[in-house]
């Protein structure tokens, strides 16, 4: 079913956001907000034109530019850049499964879902630069993989629940390999305490 993967992993990152993020955490109220604000305009659909486009992701899409635009210039250029580069795979990988369908072996969302998290890991260092880069760049791809369905007369909605269910995977794989990443500097830290409370105690 479209959109279950989005409600139910957006559902699982608001619950973590709400109930288990610290509340000294900077990001924990605005991380919240954005998720609920997302899973309620998920619903709702808005007509540009020729373009019709999910409420949700026009609304990912504007949340990712803010946070962006509070950052150093340097940072936002490479950002950008990143972004572009996620955009054009993002487009890439769309069209060549209308293209040459044969090549899709796995189910499209993993395999989409998958190599955007491969890219992304490659050009961002952090969890939080990592879902702003992918996120605005699936949703500019979206776009653009929309004008050129468009001037073939094939008409495609901008950020349904079919894009939204890959962004809640690329979302949950990010977490996930951000927590494999810190789990040696956890370890490291916790094994530190431990030798220093064996020297005091000894």
């Amino acid at each position: 079913m479209e959109g279950t993967l989005f409600y139910w992993g957006f559902w699982l990152f608001w619950v973590i956001a709400t109930f288990f993020l610290p509340n000294q955490n900077p990001y924990r109220m605005k991380l919240a907000a954005t998720i609920l604000i997302s899973i309620i305009l998920s619903k709702y659909y808005l007509i540009l034109g020729k373009f019709e486009m999910n409420i949700s992701g026009l609304f990912l899409l504007i949340t990712s530019y803010f946070f962006l635009s509070h950052e150093k210039w340097s940072t936002i250029i490479y950002s950008i850049i990143c972004s572009l580069i996620i955009s054009l795979a993002y487009t890439g990988f769309q069209l060549l499964e209308i293209f040459d369908p044969v090549w899709v072996i796995f189910k499209r969302e993993w395999m989409l879902a998958v190599g955007m998290v491969f890219l992304t890991i490659l050009l961002q260092n952090t969890l939080k630069g990592r879902l702003l880069v992918v996120l605005s760049g699936t949703i500019q791809g979206e776009v653009l993989y929309s004008i050129i369905l468009n001037k073939n007369n094939l008409p495609h909605q901008v950020s349904d629940l079919n894009y939204l269910d890959v962004c809640s995977l690329i979302s949950i794989l990010l977490v996930i390999w951000s927590l494999l990443e810190n789990v040696g500097v956890i370890f490291q830290n916790h094994w530190s305490f431990l030798e220093k409370s064996k020297q005091k105690s000894s």
